[in-house]
């Protein structure tokens, strides 16, 4: 099984793809996708959606797995999160894949095994468990893949799936 995890967000939108394989996850590709804060949001929002569509076109994953947003107290950066989080599941839908989500409580639980996990310890275990020689910057990316971990872990559950 191939999963999609995407960190959601407008200036920087964190993706990482990985191969679950039995009990195994290999990397295949990770990265971000970035817009200028000089743009306006809904040439942003064009940017994040084609350039996510050419990622899920190029790898051809199974499943999209991601962060589900939480409540921020800048109501401005919350609606421009969710904003890109709309655009990137639709970028999903429109490629033809299911789509989990995942609060970040969900996500740490799934990778540290502790919901209060800070950020330091998330980016260790994303690093070896994929065994990767270095964390993924920017952090964004990290937390793609660890979105994409989690739905490793929970993936036969949610969608019955067996990879």
């Amino acid at each position: 099984m191939k999963i999609l995890g995407i960190d959601p967000g407008y200036a920087i939108l964190g993706w990482g793809i990985i191969e679950k394989t039995g009990n195994r996850f290999r990397p295949v590709d990770y990265g971000a996708i970035t817009t200028d804060k000089d743009m306006q949001m809904p040439e942003r929002l064009q940017v994040l959606y084609d350039e996510l569509r050419e990622i899920i076109r190029e790898y051809n994953p199974d499943v999209a797995s991601i962060e589900k947003l939480f409540f921020n107290t800048n109501t401005t950066t919350a609606i421009n999160v969710g904003q890109a989080r709309g655009v990137a599941i639709l970028a999903c839908i429109k490629g033809n894949l299911q789509v989990a989500e995942y609060t970040p409580l969900e996500i740490k639980q799934a990778l540290v095994g502790y919901g209060r996990a800070d950020k330091k310890q998330i980016q260790f275990m994303v690093k070896t468990m994929l065994n990767l020689k270095e964390v993924p910057k920017p952090d964004d990316t990290a937390d793609a893949l660890a979105a994409a971990i989690c739905h490793a872990h929970s993936a036969d559950n949610r969608f019955n799936l067996k990879g």
